[in-house]
């Protein structure tokens, strides 16, 4: 009797098969990508290149996610929800490789075919050859035009291009606009799609810069690597050195060299998860003799903070307090504040590229009822002559501009915004190109090169002031 012929198993990439199971989490598990991929890539024990490979596939695609679902949805002449999830993260996974990346398109399809016949049934995996080999049939100007040629309106077609959600785009519009440059928009959303370099920053009195690393254009503290694996001198500086983008560092730095720190201040980080301004804000405390009390809410990210902490010499407590109740349980406790309030974190999108599918405009809302509460909370646990600093990873004017001006307006003179363009400009190494008002300051990706961070300083006039 002859035995049945054996089938190979199909062996798949390691490099495709960590971007394909880091996808799938985070469609499946709301995983954030940026978390979870160092640590699939570890288990995988990818090399370099390969590490490289799924970084790119992986980010890329989730970019890019809207825009490839419009290619498929063409190709497959179906919509994706017509579609098996796990099916379409292979079609995803492999519209990036063809319109995306400089991956041959035979290998694309047969690789993507390979990884459907994992994941999906025979018939299945016939769909996404075919769908894939029509996708490689036309150039990547044609989908862009069969595209925009589909797309419902202006609106529909520039998030369909750019692969934002159209009321994001709307959102940046809005907040170019409010500075008077609304037709940067192409720019922001292209940057918004562009892979940041790593950026890290020298805690002040505790690190110096590498001799190879090249400084910061506007943070006077944050550097960049020329080359190699930037986590080498972070782990060897024992935290000392730190990744952190330069938009963040210059937020920070915004409160502490507001002006010259008084020996015995007391500052407050008031929502200080995961840590890395507090780390900066307790070095920077600890070279003007001021003291620093870090709180977080939630235990998780409390536990970052006393991690991050735990690179600078000194005592800094961690509370777990609700922040909206810290201006009622201690009033006029702290002379300088940092309000990074909880946001929709549309200002790191091209860091964390999932989140534009994820966050809604009910999100907004939600968000800005909690940010209202805390910068009421800030203002009444600030000392008279003290400064805040209200800070979000977000340029929508709902989170930003208003909150603050509303806050102003409620605190009927007991709070004054500070000249912060002023004394950005005057903190940064190179002078930024700012925009808009004297007292607000929004940074760009497409502008800066840092994430999109509004910084507002606020101060509550001395008593004899009043």
């Amino acid at each position: 009797m002859t035995p049945p012929t054996r089938v190979p198993p199909t062996r798949i990439q390691p490099a495709r098969q960590v971007a394909f199971d880091v996808i799938a989490a985070v469609r499946t598990d709301d995983a954030y990508a940026n978390l979870l991929l160092p640590t699939r890539i570890r288990r995988a024990a990818l090399s370099s290149a390969d590490a490289g490979l799924a970084t790119e596939l992986t980010y890329g695609t989730l970019r890019m996610r809207g825009y490839y679902d419009r290619v498929i949805e063409i190709a497959a002449r179906r919509g994706v929800d017509e579609i098996d999830p796990p099916v379409l993260d292979v079609l995803r996974l492999g519209a990036h490789q063809l319109l995306g990346m400089r991956v041959a398109p035979h290998a694309a399809v047969n690789e993507s075919v390979a990884l459907a016949r994992c994941v999906a049934s025979r018939s299945a995996t016939g769909f996404c050859n075919g769908v894939l080999r029509e996708i490689g049939r036309h150039s990547r100007e044609e989908w862009r035009m069969r595209v925009a040629a589909a797309a419902r309106g202006a609106d529909d077609e520039r998030a369909a291009l750019f692969s934002h959600p159209a009321w994001i785009v709307r959102a940046f519009r809005q907040a170019l606009d409010a500075e008077g440059r609304a037709g940067e928009l192409d720019d922001l959303l292209t940057a918004d799609n562009e892979a940041p370099a790593v950026n890290l920053v020298a805690l002040p009195g505790l690190a110096e810069r590498p001799r190879d690393a090249a400084g910061n254009r506007f943070s006077p503290v944050g550097f960049t690597l020329g080359g190699g694996d930037p986590l080498t001198p972070v782990r060897a500086s024992g935290g000392t050195l730190r990744v952190q983008d330069e938009g963040s560092q210059l937020a920070a730095l915004a409160l502490t060299r507001a002006r010259p720190v008084v020996a015995g201040e007391r500052w407050l980080d008031m929502c200080a998860g995961p840590g890395g301004k507090a780390a900066l804000l307790a070095a920077e405390a600890r070279l003007g003799g001021a003291t620093l009390v870090a709180n977080e809410l939630v235990p998780a990210r409390a536990d970052l903070v006393r991690r991050a902490l735990e690179a600078v010499p000194a005592d800094v407590p961690v509370w777990q307090n609700d922040a909206t109740t810290i201006g009622a349980q201690m009033p006029e406790a702290f002379d300088r504040i940092l309000l990074d309030a909880p946001c929709t974190g549309l200002g790191a999108l091209r860091r964390r590229p999932e989140a534009r599918w994820r966050k809604t405009p009910r999100d907004v809302a939600e968000l800005t009822t909690l940010q209202s509460a805390l910068i009421d909370s800030a203002a009444a646990a600030l000392k008279p002559g003290g400064v805040l600093a209200y800070v979000t990873c977000s340029p929508h004017v709902g989170e930003t501009r208003l909150i603050v001006d509303a806050a102003i307006e409620r605190a009927a003179g007991s709070l004054v915004p500070l000249p912060t363009r002023h004394l950005i400009e005057a903190l940064c190494v190179e002078r930024p190109e700012l925009a808009g008002r004297d007292d607000q300051v929004q940074l760009w990706p497409h502008r800066h090169g840092t994430d999109a961070m509004f910084i507002a300083l606020i101060t509550k006039p001395a008593s004899d002031a009043r």
